[in-house]
């Protein structure tokens, strides 16, 4: 029903129109009695052979929603009606900003994907602070990232700040630096500023009651130097894990009109180039740390792909947008055959 009628209808119209849309849709819809619980019993699968333990925290089902979504935690106990194991949360920034000028997303669909240059729209940390719980009863992830007016060289300050906001509130954190659409953001990926970056957080994080599960997420277009330098990091700093991967900047064999548009690509154009950067991490690090895996998930299959690559979990976004919500549930169905 929603690839053959609610999808054709909705991409009659502008992308982030459509995003702001069908947010309130969904928000009303869940207040009428029974419908909360009807959604879960349409997509959600319960079933103990889903659960995972990754990180130290116990997920009833491995695929999550990711960040960029629920940029400001408007939606995520309704969006986990879904079957959703976790939800990611953000990019969050310590101030709120508007992000780039509009037009900013594009739908490719002969290509099955999305290219973004949001830019870290959103309402600010502490806003997002303010619509969520200790108890949320969703598992919920924390994606940080700095300001566009902040240099570099004061970043560590905006991660420090959003990850104290959001500490009591989230599950885990992830540290965006990977994000093609704030001005040389990707700069910190280089192993010296990456590496102060991460340790002053973990250090941060240890003089907390609890430590938290911190994880960095990357971009697809790191070389295979570059990859393993992350290996190197993340066993330096401690840090929990890997996100792998980010939108891309690539634009290889892409068919629509739209692939000239600047910014992120995301969809079934990285499915290949994501799951290798997983088999790359998982292989060359003998399976130190956990991964999730994300990027160009549009069938079960394809998520099956990453988690035999090496991901412990994976998360979608364009591929909800393009197949609907019933691909959660046929990935977690297509996980318990596989049990």
């Amino acid at each position: 029903m929603y690839k053959q009628i609610i999808r054709p209808i909705l991409f009659c119209f502008d992308p982030e129109a459509v995003h702001h849309f069908t947010f309130s849709l969904v928000r009303f819809v869940n207040k009428i009695p029974g419908i909360s619980s009807l959604i879960k019993s349409l997509y959600t699968v319960n079933d103990k052979r889903l659960e995972r333990e990754v990180f130290g925290l116990k997920f009833k089902n491995p695929v999550g929603l990711a960040a960029g979504f629920d940029k400001d935690a408007k939606l995520y106990k309704e969006l986990s009606n879904f079957g959703f194991g976790f939800i990611e949360i953000g990019t969050l920034t310590p101030k709120a900003q508007e992000g780039n000028a509009k037009k900013r997303l594009f739908r490719l669909r002969e290509d099955s994907a999305i290219v973004n240059r949001m830019g870290f729209n959103n309402g600010g940390v502490d806003e997002a602070v303010k619509r969520l719980n200790v108890n949320n009863g969703v598992l919920i992830g924390g994606n940080i990232g700095k300001n566009k007016i902040t240099p570099n060289e004061e970043a560590v300050k905006d991660y420090e700040i959003c990850f104290d906001a959001l500490y009591d509130y989230v599950d885990y954190f992830v540290v965006n630096v990977s994000s093609p659409n704030t001005p040389n953001l990707r700069a910190l990926q280089d192993k010296e500023p990456l590496t102060q970056l991460l340790q002053t957080l973990q250090d941060k994080n240890k003089t907390k009651q609890k430590e938290k599960p911190i994880l960095l997420k990357i971009a697809p277009d790191l070389t295979n130097d570059q990859l393993l330098d992350i290996i190197d990091i993340v066993k330096e700093t401690k840090i929990a894990g890997v996100i792998a991967t980010n939108t891309t900047i690539s634009r290889d064999g892409l068919q629509s009109v739209n692939r000239i548009e600047m910014g992120g690509l995301s969809g079934k154009p990285l499915t290949k180039r994501s799951t290798e950067v997983i088999r790359f991490l998982s292989e060359k690090s003998n399976k130190a740390f956990p991964i999730i895996g994300v990027g160009g998930i549009h069938t079960a299959e394809d998520a099956i792909e990453k988690l035999e690559a090496g991901a412990s979990l994976v998360q979608l976004y364009t591929g909800f947008i393009y197949e609907g919500p019933a691909l959660v549930k046929a990935i977690n169905k297509k996980i318990l055959e596989k049990a």
